[in-house]
């Protein structure tokens, strides 16, 4: 309704300034302090319209302004038009709408989205980087969703190349047999353990990175023994991602596997090069002249004949087109890799391949308190420890309270609540800032029930649920008794959710979302503790009205978290 009010008023406006309501639209603000209305119009960007200075403008417009039927007042402060919206009006339709099941979602049939997200090696455990990466893909993926998009989501395992090259070396020459079973070790963790053996080797024998070469050589030219050690290692990788995504709740619509396409993609680019679409550099690589575009040029094909990760990528955004046609084509990759997806685009551009509108969504690292991760020391923080260190804690929380009504829960209870207590604190946390910010995970900050925090937000749903299983409304909704600030402050702010799903969508980004959310907590809590509802008496229309606020407020709750791949709860 906030959106009907801002078009109404753009409207009028315009019609008076002899300017368009999106003009109009783009001028309005909406003031942080509630005494100076829920829309401004700075009058003084239209004194070269009007040729008076901008509180006669202002003057002038409140005078000539026809009624609005959402605006309830208006006030002229310099050269602000102050406009406030009719609080009764507004409660009494956000309310209804907002206890709708596509409360703030959008009807309209939107294209295909396809969200190409996490895209592991197959040499080592998902850690944290992948967990942010992962947060980030549900997430959009879900506000697309829920902005009319068809959503694909998909997984690429970069499962071939030198990186994997080098834990198959590893295990060939030291694995002595071994398997994930006979060690009882999750396949991921198994496999990485080979690659930062690699590592160390090679720091005492600097002749095995050409063996790790050489054992590529032979995997592309079919040797039987490699293709097998290859197939046996990726399995084991694979089936340990796959328990992580069940973990995270996460299921792909798509997987693709390097393997599958590399020799396609190869002969893809070679008759690219046949018809004079690339050249060949001093090295005898074939690449990718990017000048035009104002990139540096782009090394697709090596010189040996090997292939090079943008050989793949470039193939693959073929695949994705010829199966899915999708509107929007999205990479969840972070910010190293800018400069590879702008050429990238470059090229698909340059070739005439079709995959819909690109977007690179690029985020930056996730570090620790200590400092930054690194993969081959074998010092990264692991996707499963840190999930199943959060969920310890959580659960050594429940089972130490003696105030919260969760310590009497059964020991799978228990299991299930730290788990999605835990989950939830790590995508809320990790979701909270500009994709593109690199930034620091805190552990111990994620899981507390105060602050900017995934548990905060869950707590609060609790509080509201606790309420409504005490007493739902039932009735008809009054809403004129709902004065005080607290209650309009949350009224408005769930008036805001459609258009904040919306910005999410068209920003991809998650942190709309988790902010609105942290707010409507907030405001729920300072209405909890100033709006008595069931502990004292007031009048039944005023009660029921409330319970309406209560329950708008845990139905948009439950929507926010959802959409940040966060389950709800109904103890704490």
């Amino acid at each position: 309704m906030l959106e009907e009010a801002r078009s109404e008023i753009a409207k009028a406006i315009g019609a008076l300034a002899k300017l368009s309501p999106h003009e109009i639209a783009t001028m309005l603000e909406e003031p942080k302090v509630a005494e100076q209305g829920d829309f401004a119009f700075p009058c003084f960007k239209l004194a070269s319209v009007f040729k008076k200075n901008p509180h006669e403008i202002a003057l002038d417009i409140k005078k000539k302004l026809p009624k609005l039927k959402l605006i309830k007042k208006i006030e002229v402060a310099g050269p602000y038009l102050n406009l406030f919206v009719d609080s009764e009006k507004l409660a009494s339709k956000v309310l209804l709408e907002a206890l709708k099941l596509k409360y703030g979602f959008s009807a309209a049939k939107k294209g295909k989205a396809i969200v190409e997200f996490v895209s592991p090696n197959t040499n080592k455990p998902l850690h944290l980087g992948h967990l942010r990466n992962a947060a980030l893909g549900e997430s959009v993926s879900r506000i697309l969703e829920a902005n009319g998009h068809k959503v694909i989501r998909a997984c690429l395992y970069n499962d071939r190349g030198i990186h994997i090259s080098k834990s198959m070396l590893a295990y060939d020459r030291w694995g002595n047999s071994k398997t994930p079973k006979s060690e009882k070790i999750k396949g991921d963790h198994f496999v990485g353990d080979f690659y930062v053996l690699f590592d160390k080797k090679a720091g005492e024998n600097p002749k095995l990175a050409d063996e790790a070469q050489e054992l590529l050589q032979k995997w592309e030219s079919g040797d039987r023994k490699a293709v097998e050690l290859l197939a046996k290692m990726n399995r084991w990788a694979i089936e340990g991602f796959q328990q992580t995504f069940k973990e995270l709740g996460i299921e792909f619509d798509k997987e693709f596997y390097e393997t599958d396409h590399y020799k396609d993609a190869k002969k893809l680019l070679l008759d690219y090069h046949k018809k004079g679409f690339f050249a060949k550099d001093e090295k005898k690589n074939i690449i990718a002249e990017l000048k035009d575009y104002g990139l540096p040029d782009k090394v697709v094909l090596r010189a040996d004949g090997t292939s090079v990760y943008i050989t793949q990528d470039i193939q693959l955004a073929k695949m994705k087109y010829d199966e899915f046609k999708p509107a929007m084509s999205i990479y969840v990759v972070a910010d190293e890799q800018n400069l590879h997806f702008k050429q990238l685009f470059a090229i698909l551009q340059k070739l005439g391949i079709k995959a819909g509108q690109y977007h690179h969504l690029s985020y930056g690292l996730v570090n620790l308190p200590e400092g930054r991760m690194k993969s081959r020391e074998g010092t990264v923080v692991d996707a499963d420890d840190l999930i199943e260190e959060l969920r310890s804690a959580v659960k050594m929380e429940i089972e130490t309270s003696e105030k919260r009504p969760s310590k009497d829960l059964s020991d799978k209870e228990k299991h299930e609540l730290a788990h999605k207590i835990a989950t939830g604190a790590i995508n809320y946390y990790l979701l909270k800032v500009d994709p593109k910010t690199t930034m620091i995970f805190d552990p111990k900050v994620s899981i507390s029930l105060e602050g900017d925090t995934g548990p905060y937000v869950q707590y609060a749903y609790v509080r509201a649920n606790k309420i409504l299983e005490r007493e739902s409304p039932k009735g008809k909704l009054d809403a004129k008794g709902l004065k005080l600030p607290e209650e309009i402050s949350l009224i408005k702010h769930l008036a805001r959710f459609p258009a904040a799903v919306e910005k999410a969508a068209a920003q991809y980004s998650p942190h709309i979302i988790t902010t609105y959310a942290r707010e409507l907590a907030d405001m729920f809590n300072s209405f909890y503790e100033k709006a008595p509802i069931l502990n004292k008496p007031i009048a039944k229309e005023l009660k029921t009205a409330r319970l309406y606020l209560v329950d708008a407020v845990r139905h948009t709750l439950q929507k926010s978290l959802n959409l940040l791949g966060i389950q709800e709860v109904d103890v704490m």
